[in-house]
């Protein structure tokens, strides 16, 4: 009987570890290219190559850059992510925001919280956890 008490405690540590804030791009924004601006100090190598294929999902062509800001790109995306270790390392934490000239128009938080506990899910990918991030970023998806 102790052990079925107990279920509802180890599920909360299984499910629930996520959070996920975004502000998303406003539905009379129209947008077909966006220019990321490169962030060296991200050390989760493959975040910005699924960020680039998710955005070209929704038709949206991106251009990384370093310094200087392409010419004739209104949109720009910065971003940063972290990992965290346990076994191996994983992404923890992810934050995006959208400018227009200047203006921030939309932002996402993904986070697990407390490092995504007891959860198997915190070693999945990188593109399980961001697709749904830019799919609301951009507009679309729940």
């Amino acid at each position: 009987m102790k052990i079925k008490a107990l279920l509802p405690v180890f599920a909360v540590g299984l499910v629930g570890c996520t959070s996920v804030k975004v502000a998303p791009l406003p539905k009379t924004e129209a947008i077909n290219r966006i220019c990321i601006q490169k962030n060296d100090a991200v050390k989760v190598s493959d975040l910005l190559p699924v960020v680039q294929q998710r955005l070209k999902y929704h038709n949206i062509e991106s251009v990384v850059f370093t310094d200087t800001r392409p010419e004739n790109c209104p949109w720009i995306m910065n971003y940063t992510a972290r990992r965290t270790w346990d076994v191996v390392p994983y992404l923890s934490f992810a934050e995006f925001t959208v400018n227009r000239d200047g203006v921030q128009v939309a932002s996402a938080h993904f986070h697990l919280r407390a490092g995504g506990g007891l959860s198997l899910m915190k070693w999945r990918g990188t593109a399980y956890k961001i697709n749904p991030v830019i799919d609301r970023l951009v507009g679309s998806g729940g």
